[in-house]
């Protein structure tokens, strides 16, 4: 995806320089910098995404795949930010101290010219004048067919979700061995001259073993990273400025997957996620607590979550070392099909996914089509280690005094405050944390896709 920034003045090329160069990250293919009437914007990009600017068009745009995408349209002296209604591309804004709108693909990219930012709600306008309006997946009517025809109709969008996906003779994905990243590997084998497949895992970690039967089954070039404790918590200070988060969870989440993301970068241009799955159909643990009538509500939280949680963590983990990363999951027609998929089916006499797993039964052996889901830090190894760590590394004494930040919120553990600790050498104490999202805590809840 690409890098964008602005802002609704003119004159402003050397601020907006500077801020792409935040984020220069984003893009190593090309960059431009151009004045539309009272607006300055600008654009890095990768190779592949050479329509992220338009000079003629007075846009400039981060793609995130097929009908995803954060724009930014410069027209009649006015700026109008948009962003696709699942948050998959990112979007901050905030005013600089003369008052002047100014946006960027990443939030550090803004903090130059402002310490109030705030995120573009997914499927959010904003032309700096009326508040921004927000667009929450929301399922169409229920469909109403036998299980069999639901599954086939879903295999066949997230096929063509797939195909959409690519567009290189070489393509890669994070593969866990889990049902979501084994089934978005399987279709993508189908359309590639060579599928590339990354698993990253501490030593002895479940998914390094699960990932390597789905890539021999599947005939990918895997590529297996281990790493130690150690060099993860090397990592953590880049991890974490390139995340532009403390949540506990979503970090833990994030280590081993911005490694993944490093992995990838020498072989691929782009990596495929199976984020996304769980949220859709019903793949998480304490789901299966809940009444019957509750799931669909569930679901429908969890999912709208993601903008700023795990799809923030797929889009960092890659973009920080220049790799583009889809969802097929969430590729519009394909989420628009599963939120009107009936519960029940998603959650079938006490088997999560179960409408997923029909879907590709013919394409996956059972044991990769019924492998239990385990959290991405669980089967990556990382467990409690990081928690583990900072207990030793923080006293109760300092957790009680720093643990409440200067807008009010309250830390949850040690291993949140180590992760803020690092977060605030990079970017200092910000008054405002509203653009952060924080994991929904809930046992068994989400915070990886499998």
């Amino acid at each position: 995806m690409a890098g964008i920034a602005g802002i609704a003045q003119a004159g402003r090329g050397k601020d907006v320089g500077r801020m792409l160069d935040a984020i220069a990250h984003r893009g190593g293919a090309g960059r431009d910098v151009f004045q539309t009437g009272g607006v300055t914007m600008g654009a890095v990009w990768p190779s592949g995404q050479t329509d992220s600017l338009s000079v003629a068009e007075a846009m400039v745009q981060d793609r995130a795949g097929s009908g995803r995408l954060a724009r930014a349209v410069g027209r009649h002296d006015r700026l109008t930010l948009e962003r696709d209604g699942a948050g998959v591309a990112p979007l901050y804004y905030g005013r600089t101290s003369e008052g002047v709108l100014c946006f960027a693909s990443e939030v550090k990219a803004l903090l130059s010219l402002t310490r109030q930012v705030m995120a573009l709600p997914p499927g959010g306008r904003y032309d700096g004048i009326a508040p921004p309006g927000s667009e929450r997946p929301s399922p169409g009517p229920e469909l109403d067919a036998p299980p069999e025809l639901l599954a086939a109709e879903l295999r066949g969008r997230l096929e063509s979700a797939v195909i959409r996906s690519l567009s290189d003779t070489q393509a890669g994905v994070w593969l866990s061995g889990g049902l979501d990243s084994s089934a978005i590997a399987t279709l993508a084998r189908r359309h590639t001259a060579a599928l590339h497949t990354f698993a990253v895992g501490l030593p002895g970690a479940p998914d390094l073993a699960a990932a390597r039967r789905a890539a021999e089954y599947l005939g990918t070039r895997h590529h297996e990273l281990t790493a130690s404790l150690d060099e993860v918590v090397r990592e953590l200070p880049a991890v974490i400025f390139h995340l532009e988060s403390f949540d506990a969870l979503l970090v833990r989440s994030s280590v081993l997957n911005f490694l993944a993301g490093k992995a990838a970068s020498s072989h691929v241009p782009a990596v495929l996620s199976g984020e996304g799955g769980d949220e859709l159909f019903a793949g998480y643990e304490y789901l299966k607590g809940l009444p019957a009538e509750r799931l669909g509500a569930e679901l429908l939280d969890i999912t709208a979550r993601l903008h700023n949680t795990a799809l923030q963590r797929v889009d960092r983990c890659s973009q920080a070392h220049g790799v583009l990363a889809y969802v097929p999951f969430l590729d519009p027609q394909v989420l628009e099909y599963a939120l009107r998929i009936p519960t029940r089916w998603k959650l079938h006499e006490g088997i999560e996914k179960w409408i997923l797993r029909q879907a590709v039964r013919d394409d996956l052996p059972e044991p990769l089509r019924n492998r239990r889901k385990a959290k991405f830090w669980e089967g990556a190894g990382i467990g409690d280690l990081l928690a583990q760590r900072a207990e030793v590394c923080i006293s109760d004494a300092q957790f009680q005094r720093e643990r409440v930040l200067a807008n009010g919120w309250k830390l949850h553990s040690k291993e949140e405050l180590m992760y803020y600790r690092i977060f605030r050498e990079h970017f200092g104490d910000l008054p405002t944390l509203d653009w952060m999202g924080r994991t929904k805590r809930v046992s068994g809840s989400p915070g990886g896709a499998s």
